[in-house]
């Protein structure tokens, strides 16, 4: 990890030497970045990666005053590779002053030790997430008008918090694929995350540039909070393996949010934007309301909803399996010895050279009749 003290430096340039290092590297050259705006002639490059770009200014029909709107276009790559590297430092910062600290505390397993890191990186960027996604659907009137997610299709025109939301998420999900490397993650758990990183990067840039930004935010928000609940579970969990029911929370959320996503696709794409006004494809407009359009990014939601319950559905079985199986093992050692039976006693006092004789009479009786 970057940021970190060594006493021993492996070799410069070895894999061990950039994966210690990583965030110190990824730092300069986002410092170089920001030292190209001091002058004139690299100015004008680095504010492309800096500032948000392709800013457009509209006059709102009753009011004077002007209102700065946003598009997208190709300068969005270069924004989006900085706040990728600014991604990279940060996950750095958050793993060598938060969760090593706590590793060392708990004292994990290896293999806990690596889900705990992840929860903890995921778990703070949900919240974060979650929070600026709320704060920008309140501006909207989504909670009064749901039609706002396909009325004056196409939204080519964004407002900064929504543009800047959009190029941040890209950017976060981008700079979890080279994370794979830098924190050594398991050759077994590198295909699960790779899944759902490359899933977040394909629906949140195909909301972006299919100008769908309105739905994408609506859809994304939940998500992230049934996310957020399950990493904030797994953590206590980890902490103290008797705090389970955030899990029951959270598998009631995840069937919620499910629904939710499927009924607000359908509603969109079945519904609203086949009787949309601006119907057609064109790149130049940004429109992309054709059929085949419609029903791609609807099979492809319902598809990807489809492989999250699939997925839910075994590890809820899992769950319960283990759990029967741990109560089956502790009512076989929390049992009662079974007591033995008089013809075993008989047998092993027998097997002993002791004999249990059946006469019920008295010694004395016995004694009487000898003689």
């Amino acid at each position: 990890m970057g940021f970190r003290k060594k006493n021993k430096s492996p070799p410069v340039l070895s894999h061990e030497f950039v994966i210690q290092n990583h965030a110190d590297m990824v730092s300069c050259v986002a410092m170089i970045i920001l030292l190209g705006l001091m002058f004139e002639v690299t100015a004008k490059f680095a504010i492309m990666f800096i500032t948000v770009q392709y800013n457009v200014t509209q006059s709102v029909d009753e009011r004077a005053e002007q209102v700065n709107l946003y598009q997208y276009g190709p300068k969005d790559i270069a924004t989006v590779f900085f706040y990728l590297l600014i991604a990279v430092i940060l996950h750095a910062l958050i793993q060598e002053y938060i969760l090593d600290k706590m590793n060392r505390r708990l004292h994990l397993s290896k293999t806990k030790h690596s889900k705990f890191n992840e929860s903890g990186q995921l778990a703070a960027f949900y919240l974060l997430s979650f929070i600026w996604g709320c704060s920008i659907l309140t501006a909207e009137e989504f909670a009064t008008n749901p039609t706002f997610l396909w009325e004056g299709y196409p939204h080519t025109h964004m407002v900064f918090q929504v543009k800047f939301f959009y190029i941040c998420q890209i950017a976060y999900w981008l700079h979890a694929l080279p994370e794979l490397y830098f924190q050594k993650v398991r050759k077994e758990d590198i295909p699960r995350q790779l899944y759902y990183i490359c899933l977040y990067v394909f629906h949140i840039t195909g909301a972006y540039i299919l100008n769908l930004h309105r739905l994408g935010l609506v859809l994304l928000v939940p998500h992230y909070l049934v996310e957020l609940l399950f990493h904030a579970s797994r953590l206590f969990y980890f902490s103290d393996e008797n705090k389970q029911k955030g899990f029951t929370l959270w598998a009631l959320l995840f069937v919620i949010a499910r629904l939710l996503t499927l009924t607000l696709s359908v509603l969109t794409f079945g519904f609203g934007l086949p009787r949309a006004e601006n119907q057609g494809f064109s790149l130049a407009k940004g429109n992309f309301n054709v059929l085949t359009i419609r029903m791609t990014c609807l099979a492809a939601i319902c598809l990807t909803q489809a492989w999250m319950m699939w997925k839910f559905i075994n590890f809820q079985l899992k769950k319960w399996r283990e759990h029967s199986q741990s109560q089956a093992s502790k009512k076989k050692a929390f049992s009662p010895k079974s007591k033995p039976h008089k013809k075993d006693l008989a047998r092993v006092g027998s097997a002993n050279g002791v004999v249990k004789s059946d006469d019920k009479t008295s010694p004395r009786e016995r004694k009487a009749k000898a003689s």
